[in-house]
């Protein structure tokens, strides 16, 4: 009964339209009560949720990311991925995707990278003279690279949740995201062939070298990233601290388009965008507990192994699942309370922990982008001042090519796995 009225609850949460951190909450709290447990058990499990060090890395990135973004590197990002692709046919689609792809290695969020590049894409693309519809759906395709290429707040999630290195899920992402990148340009071309899109003249070679120099102090943020957990110098968090005061001096005193008297907004700005994340993570980890606690896990998996044990089978049915469950929850709650169980299910049947939690969480940046909750389709069709339904029909080419790089990173487990193993093992 008390399972039935979890359930029941979490869906009217959601049919209703409440944030699914209240919902989640919601949900256990109505659990709790039905089952007569004490509710001094839901502050208990929020607070263990996130008392985990590794979730420091969150306010860091973020904080970094916004730093960098209010210190002018979007344009400068997007001024270097034009110099080197915006010469061919549908270039500013093409830069579009090169912006995110750059852009994904500082910010570590898809709906940051969404607005941050679509507030000046998608504008811009339309006065260029491509279809409103194609511009809010390459920029919000293209922005689900962002959490893929490292660093990756869904991966830091996962790291917690899993005890998996955060290190080598950043590395895992890594050949994943440029092919979900590349896949993105082929599809962008394609489109821009058959429809005639308009293509800018070449600027030159002093163009890509004055937009590369100009650029340089931002893109070097990533490998900063990288360097320091490669070296083993700093820890996760460690290297998000250091990536903060990094972005602040490069956008105060290089680039000199921060404003000291900005910074405080940012800094707010960045701890409430911080805070609900740990919010949404604190009651799903109460949520969580619930389903452990009424053995749900044991159930799903049992469920699928009475019907298969095989490897290949077991893996698309968990995509199935995750695309399916993408399509209406939020990505880190989703994390959050599939994650554990399906990690179970994988490794019952051979599955690497990182190549499967590789896998599952591109799984889920691609409900970023499905309908009914893909919340940077809501965000691109804003900016384009759209209703949703085109865009959702422009963006079907490019959900099918992110499938396809998914169905790739699933089955070769190589695509995740060698890097890690090359740099950190």
């Amino acid at each position: 009964m008390s399972l039935a009225i979890l359930i029941a609850v979490f869906v009217a949460g959601l049919a209703l339209g409440f944030p699914v951190a209240i919902t989640l909450g919601l949900a256990s709290m109505a659990y709790l009560a039905s089952a007569d447990i004490p509710l001094v058990v839901m502050p208990q499990k929020m607070y263990a949720g996130i008392d985990v060090f590794v979730l420091l890395c969150i306010p860091g990135f973020i904080l970094a990311g916004n730093l960098m973004n209010s210190g002018g590197i979007t344009e400068r990002i997007i001024r270097f991925a034009n110099a080197i692709v915006g010469w061919a046919r549908g270039g500013l689609g093409l830069t579009n995707v090169a912006g995110s792809m750059l852009f994904g290695g500082i910010s570590g969020t898809a709906v940051a990278d969404a607005a941050s590049i679509g507030g000046m894409m998608i504008p811009g693309m339309k006065k260029a003279g491509y279809p409103a519809d194609f511009s809010a759906a390459v920029t919000a395709a293209s922005s689900t690279v962002g959490p893929i290429i490292p660093p990756s707040v869904p991966m830091i999630i996962v790291g917690a949740l899993s005890g998996i290195s955060v290190g080598k899920m950043f590395l895992a992402g890594a050949i994943p995201g440029l092919l979900m990148g590349l896949a993105m340009m082929v599809t962008t071309y394609i489109i821009a062939v058959r429809r005639n899109f308009p293509r800018q003249p070449w600027q030159g070679f002093a163009e890509l070298g004055k937009s590369f120099f100009s650029a340089f102090w931002a893109i070097a943020m990533t490998g900063l990233i990288i360097g320091g957990l490669m070296s083993g110098l700093a820890t996760p968090t460690e290297t998000a601290v250091v990536a903060s005061i990094y972005a602040f001096i490069v956008g105060a005193f290089v680039y000199r388009d921060l404003s000291i008297r900005d910074v405080p907004k940012i800094v707010i700005d960045s701890a409430i965008s911080s805070a609900a994340i740990l919010a949404l993570v604190g009651f799903a980890n109460v949520f969580g507990w619930i389903l452990v606690s009424e053995r749900i896990p044991q159930t799903i998996a049992g469920a699928v192994l009475s019907v298969t044990d095989n490897k290949f089978v077991v893996i698309l049915l968990i995509n199935i699942l995750l695309l399916f469950v993408g399509m209406f929850m939020e990505t880190i709650a989703a994390l959050i309370i599939l994650f554990v169980p399906l990690l179970a299910l994988a490794q019952g049947v051979g599955v690497d922990p990182l190549h499967f939690a590789t896998f599952a969480v591109l799984n889920l940046m691609i409900g970023l982008t499905t309908p009914p909750v893909g919340v940077c389709l809501f965000i691109c069709a804003n900016i384009a001042k759209l209703p949703l339904t085109p865009v959702v029909r422009a963006i079907m080419p490019f959900l099918l090519t992110n499938i396809i790089v998914l169905m790739l990173v699933s089955y070769i487990p190589a695509l995740a796995t060698w890097l890690p193993s090359v740099l950190l093992d």
